[in-house]
């Protein structure tokens, strides 16, 4: 299986989706026929399972046409809400990184101004006086 393909799972079977008419044609003729064998015939010819038109027949009674259609695909839209918390998110993470960076600098300055002091000290006690 080669990346250039689409990954390890491109291989399967992609799962099908119907659009609200067609489960609405489906549903209609279903419920039109009353011969022996007539609606297994029907399922065997589209490819569905009884499951489908149960499914479809609930969604139907819980929301008419509406509940036919079913989710839209993909991501919901971000909010303006959502993108101001993001946003401030990003800023709270880059000012924390500067943050620490400051600290970090103000610690090796604090112990650089110790060390020249014990250096300064140091010298000034190993002169002699007089000289």
């Amino acid at each position: 299986m080669s990346p250039s393909r689409g990954g390890p799972r491109s291989d399967r079977p992609k799962r099908r989706t119907f659009t609200a008419a067609y489960k609405k044609r489906i549903l209609n003729e279903y419920d039109g026929l009353t011969g022996a064998g007539e609606r297994g015939a029907l399922l065997r010819r589209e490819g569905l399972y009884h499951s489908h038109i149960q499914k479809w027949r609930e969604a139907q009674e819980q929301g008419a046409h509406d509940g036919l259609a079913g989710k839209p695909a993909g991501r919901p839209a971000a909010t303006e809400t959502d993108t101001d918390n993001d946003r401030l998110r990003r800023e709270n993470e880059r000012l924390a990184a500067e943050l620490a960076r400051t600290k970090a600098a103000l610690e090796v300055m604090g112990k650089t101004h110790a060390l020249l002091e014990l250096i300064s000290e140091s010298a000034d006690s190993g002169r002699k006086p007089g000289r």
